[in-house]
């Protein structure tokens, strides 16, 4: 994962509070914290632009930054992130100071590639259930995010988390079997009515001989 140059400024009390935080958000920046490594919890001010545009790169809300603040330079990563209800902005973030041999986790949105032409001739669908997954590694290992390829797939096929093949580094202790992608027929194509009578046969199988004296 790339590093993302960030530059932030210290605040001192007197920019600290709400009032201090609209006036700054005002100007057009926003108002963070600094933590991590044994270290005492920094406040800080960034460039709402800045962190707009660091933001908005593939790794998403999980970027990595190379923040710099009153010359030092720290690899931190976003650890919360407030945001407007309405506007949906940022209007307050925590940055986390990590190492780079240090294992952290972070969630990895998952994107689907290629085309489930199968269940797509057979007038079937595909459903994602899972759009993110939590991953740990080193902070250069973590991926921006993770492929799912459909290519493939047909109606009823289900491709679970073990399935998902991780790169070099990163390893997830969410469930294995927990689905990420499901394949459905839809309803009143000829896949769905095969479906239906398939489980209306199985539910009308006999259960065995009835006992003797019933």
């Amino acid at each position: 994962m790339a590093e993302i140059p960030l530059v932030a400024e210290v605040r001192d009390e007197r920019e600290q509070g709400s009032a201090a935080s609209r006036r700054l958000r005002a100007a057009g920046r926003v108002p963070g914290v600094l933590y991590g490594h044994g270290t005492d919890p920094v406040a800080l001010s960034i460039d709402a632009r800045a962190l707009r545009a660091g933001l908005s790169s593939s790794a998403g809300e999980h970027a990595l930054f190379q923040l710099e603040v009153g010359g030092a330079r720290h690899l931190a990563i976003p650890r919360s992130l407030q945001r407007h209800p309405v506007r949906r902005t940022v209007s307050h973030v925590d940055f986390q100071v990590v190492g780079r041999d240090e294992v952290v986790s972070a969630d990895v949105p998952v994107h689907l590639v290629g085309e489930a032409t199968a269940v797509s001739r057979a007038g079937g669908a595909v459903e994602q259930e899972l759009t993110s997954l939590s991953v740990k590694a080193r902070p250069a290992d973590l991926p921006d995010v993770i492929e799912v390829d459909l290519s493939g797939l047909e109606i009823g096929t289900t491709i679970r988390v073990g399935d998902v093949a991780l790169p070099a580094g990163v390893e997830t202790e969410v469930d294995p079997d927990l689905p990420v992608v499901v394949t459905v027929a839809q309803r009143g194509t000829a896949a769905a009515q095969a479906s239906e009578e398939a489980e209306g046969g199985a539910a009308g199988e006999p259960g065995g001989e009835p006992a003797a004296g019933s």
